[in-house]
């Protein structure tokens, strides 16, 4: 047995070191792997609406489908994930048909691809055909297929517009079609895509159909549903604090007799002294501006040896 004595300060670091070992070990527990490949943008209560929401999208879908090529065809769901661009691009198998998309109101870009398995099936039945079981065609589509092809997305993207409208009033617009090395460099291959894939029959023959939507759209529109509430949900105590802020406030008027319009050519020949008829009745009313924005109508009166303007009716602002 060793007779040496620890001091008080060497117990001290001993206890001190025990600590620092039990908090790493603390925060190593808590810690959780990231893989920055893969950013999640998207919660998934979010991811369960957007499937929601294009369960209906495909109902509809095979409804018009059936009725615009007046044979039957079934369109399933399958699923909708979140994948990196570098991964939808892995899982595409080309030739196949990406038609690019604009998001409208929110300058976004989608992608929308549709399997040749399908795509020769629907210009044989839009050109009258039966669309029997027949060998694959391994071959990117012509402009003149293309343009067969405009009809059918039309179709899917208005019944996607309508899908959508009880999210948020978005808007699919199709661009142009791309060919394999052009999506390769559509996105960084680390942007977080939304995949909805689903799979499209007709008669004999089946096919996938994938939209992909770029999450940082996504996340546009529930920053927007977040600000609406917020809007929404300004208490009364509020509203009073911030008109007693503004009360102080001036504010410019402006009455404007909105006349006829002139030629330059008569604007540049004026001359003082001239008379500009506006053939404008008395009894018609006038506007007023508040800060350029039209507020009133009422008429101009005398007030004492002064001119004022009495309101008449308020102009109603649009909701």
């Amino acid at each position: 047995m060793s007779d040496q004595v620890l001091s008080q300060d060497e117990i001290d670091r001993v206890f001190n070191s025990l600590r620092e070992g039990e908090k790493k070990d603390a925060i190593k527990k808590r810690a959780v792997p990231y893989d920055f490949r893969r950013p999640d943008r998207i919660a998934k209560d979010q991811l369960r609406s957007i499937h929601s929401l294009h369960e209906n999208f495909v109902r509809s879908l095979a409804s018009s489908l059936t009725a615009y090529l007046r044979a039957f065809a079934n369109v399933n769901l399958i699923s909708v994930e979140q994948l990196s661009f570098s991964e939808v691009v892995a899982s595409l198998t080309f030739p196949t048909c990406v038609l690019s998309l604009d998001i409208i109101p929110y300058k976004g870009k989608a992608l929308f691809e549709t399997s040749h398995s399908v795509i020769f099936p629907l210009i044989e039945m839009l050109l009258g055909g039966k669309s029997k079981r027949t060998a694959a065609i391994d071959r990117e589509t012509t402009q003149i297929e293309r343009s067969i092809l405009d009809g059918i997305w039309r179709l899917v993207l208005q019944d996607l517009k309508t899908a959508w409208q009880p999210v948020a009033p978005i808007e699919f617009l199709a661009d142009d079609y791309k060919n394999g090395p052009q999506v390769f460099q559509y996105f960084p291959p680390n942007e977080a895509m939304i995949a909805v894939s689903m799979e499209l029959r007709l008669g004999a023959h089946s096919g996938l159909m994938n939209i992909f939507i770029p999450s940082i759209v996504i996340k546009m529109l529930r920053q927007k549903d977040h600000q609406k509430v917020h809007r929404h949900q300004a208490s009364e105590a509020d509203q009073a604090r911030m008109l007693n802020l503004i009360r102080t406030s001036k504010t410019r008027l402006d009455v404007r007799l909105n006349g006829p319009r002139m030629l330059l050519k008569n604007l540049m020949n004026l001359e003082a002294g001239d008379v500009l008829s506006f053939d404008y009745p008395l009894a018609k009313e006038v506007d007023l501006h508040i800060n350029g924005m039209h507020k009133f109508a009422g008429h101009i009166v005398a007030a004492g040896n002064k001119r004022a303007f009495q309101i008449r009716s308020e102009r109603k602002t649009p909701q």
